[in-house]
Formats: structure tokens, C-alpha cells, sequence
């Protein structure tokens, strides 16, 4: 099934066929209006040059009017080969729709609203024939039926006709006609690209970017920007100017030698708060030395969460040559989605 873009949006269209599998472009003079475009012949010249296949509006009052418009149109730069003209379905559509065939020119019947409409479009050798989905559902119509009908009378009588399921709307109209089985369908930019949206396809990639984190990256790589340390001779209340200012729960605590000697935390300093009142705040970190979990630098970040779930910590202090580097946060894992 062809896939065609609907739009007059340069941007999008540029960033649409940046992709590089649509087939083409199909564009209104009701599209160029809003998007405030006067010059429109510069507009299709430009179009053209940007997408494989430009489909583009021929009108006239008489067959003949509608045949030099579209010359008019290949004098411009257009190449026949790549540019598919464009008319409302009518008796006059259908003569024209037929000398522009003998022209070797490939044309597209639209606004097509009925299978007897349809069907004459094909006799006339229309390229393209194109329902309006959107449209005729707006009036209340079956439009699914007819264009099942408009697709199997291509298919009973062997017509060279392609029909193109138009007046996309959401993305339940893109799953309609890849079901009824049309040869093309032209989408609006802002349909295309939530086609491939799902929350289900949009967990598992989580789930994946998250697994392979854990098996790949390595626990230096994922240590807080801050390090903050105090030392044995320091007091509690240098250890609460550190976390305050680091904006983490813990701090490492070091020997004179810049060796591991603990690890003070939040949970730490209520606990003696509550034991020792405020004068804790001038006790030095000496009496606060322990043996803290610890970590080497270049282990990978599943053997970070194991030492978190095992160990019930909220922090690790992370080793490299023996020497303190930094600390892991539970809290930045949980944010990664890699602790739940």
C-alpha cells in the first residue's frame, strides 16, 4: 500500500520525507489558503522538488481548460513522470481525466462520494480514484462500505486504477484502509507520526534502554556529580553544611590520610539528635566512623542493585584503587527506573 503524506507544511514535510519510504505528497488549494501561500506556482515548483511523487490540483471549466492547466503546470519544471494532476469528479473531470491519459499524464478523481462515481472514474482510466473517508462519515455515510466496494470493483473488472483512502482523521482510519485493502491512503502529519505510538511498545523500550544500562554501564558512570566528605576532626555540623550544600542524604567520611573511615546519613544524624539532643552538632565525626558498603568503580550498575536489595542501604560508597571516588544515591536509581 502507498503511503502519501497530506500536507503544504514545508517543515513537516521536510522532516516527513526525511524518513524516506513515503511515496508522495498530496496538497489542496484549501491547504495552500490556510497556510497563507499567494504565490502558488512557486509553492508546486517547490513541492516538487522536495518529494517523488506531487499530487496537485488541475482545474478548469471545460476538459480542454483542465488539459492546458496541467500543461501549463509540467511547463513550469514539473516532471510528468513524478506529478499526478488532481480533479474533482465530474463529467467534464472524466473527458479530461481521459485526454490527460492519452497524454500519458497520470491523474487522481477525487472527492469522490459514490461507487457509480468511482466506477466512471475508472472507466476514464483514472490513475488514482479517492474517496473522502472523513468527509462522508461527517454526513453520516457508511464510508468504510464504499470504499470496500470502490476496492473490489478494481479488483473484479481488473480496472488500472489505484483507490486512495482520503480525509484521514485519526489513526483508526489508517488500520481501515490497510483493512479493506486499498492501494494507497494519504495521511496528515500529525496521524503519521503517532502510528507507531503504543504504551505497551513504549514500556518494553523502557524496560530494554533500562536492562541494558544495568549489564553495560558502569557504577563510575553513574555516581553523583557531588562528593561530599568530611574528615574525623570535623564536626557534625560541617557534615550537615556538606549534605545541605550537595543536596544528598549522606556524606563520606574520611581519616586525616584521605583514607575510608564511615559514612555519616540523614538517618544517621536524627538518630542522634534524638539520643544526644542538639549539642551533637559539635561532636566530631570521629565517633561517627563505621564500615560502610562500598562498591568498585568498575563494576556495572546490576551489581549496584543487587548491594542496594541485599544490603538495605540507601547509599554506597564507590572504590577506585581503594581510594573513596564518590557515592551512589537509591534515589538516582529509582529515578533511572532501574530500582523499583
Amino acid at each position: 500500500m502507498e503511503l502519501y503524506l497530506d500536507s503544504v507544511d514545508f517543515k513537516e514535510i521536510e522532516e516527513a520525507f526525511e524518513w524516506g519510504f513515503l511515496t508522495g505528497l498530496t496538497t489542496t488549494p484549501t491547504f495552500m489558503h490556510r497556510q497563507g501561500i499567494t504565490d502558488i506556482d512557486g509553492a508546486i515548483v517547490k513541492l516538487s522538488k522536495m518529494v517523488p511523487v506531487l499530487q496537485v490540483e488541475a482545474l478548469g471549466d471545460t476538459a480542454e481548460e483542465i488539459v492546458q492547466e496541467a500543461d501549463r503546470l509540467l511547463s513550469l519544471g514539473l516532471d510528468k513522470n513524478k506529478t499526478v494532476f488532481k480533479i474533482p469528479v465530474s463529467n467534464v473531470a472524466l473527458k479530461a481525466c481521459y485526454m490527460l491519459r492519452q497524454k500519458g499524464y497520470m491523474v487522481n478523481i477525487h472527492l469522490v462520494y459514490t461507487l457509480n462515481q468511482a466506477y466512471m472514474a475508472m472507466k476514464a482510466g483514472a490513475t488514482y480514484v479517492c474517496p473522502l473517508v472523513g468527509r462522508l462519515q461527517d454526513q453520516g455515510h457508511d464510508a468504510l462500505t464504499l470504499v470496500a466496494q470502490c476496492v473490489e470493483a478494481v479488483n473484479h473488472y481488473g480496472y488500472d486504477t489505484k483507490i486512495m483512502f482520503s480525509s484521514v482523521r485519526h489513526a483508526e482510519h489508517v488500520r481501515n484502509a490497510i483493512e479493506v485493502g486499498v492501494h494507497t491512503v494519504t495521511v496528515p502529519w500529525g496521524v503519521m507520526k503517532k502510528l507507531t505510538e503504543n504504551n505497551f511498545t513504549t514500556v518494553g523500550t523502557d524496560q530494554f534502554v533500562e536492562h541494558t544500562k544495568l549489564l553495560t554501564v558502569k557504577v563510575k558512570d553513574a555516581i553523583a556529580k557531588q562528593n561530599p566528605t568530611v574528615k574525623t576532626t570535623d564536626t557534625v555540623f560541617d557534615a550537615i553544611a556538606q549534605m545541605t550544600e550537595s543536596g544528598m542524604g549522606a556524606v563520606t567520611i574520611l581519616g586525616t590520610d584521605g583514607s575510608l573511615k564511615g559514612i555519616f546519613t540523614d538517618g544517621d544524624l536524627r538518630r542522634s539528635l534524638k539520643t544526644a539532643g542538639k549539642n551533637v552538632v559539635d561532636q566530631p565525626m570521629e565517633q561517627f566512623a563505621n564500615s560502610p558498603i562500598t562498591i568498585n568503580a568498575d563494576a556495572l550498575l546490576y551489581e549496584a542493585v543487587k548491594v542496594f536489595k541485599e544490603k538495605g542501604v540507601d547509599n554506597i560508597i564507590v572504590l577506585q584503587a581503594g581510594q573513596p571516588l564518590g557515592m551512589l544515591d537509591i534515589q538516582d536509581f529509582v529515578k533511572m527506573n532501574l530500582i523499583g
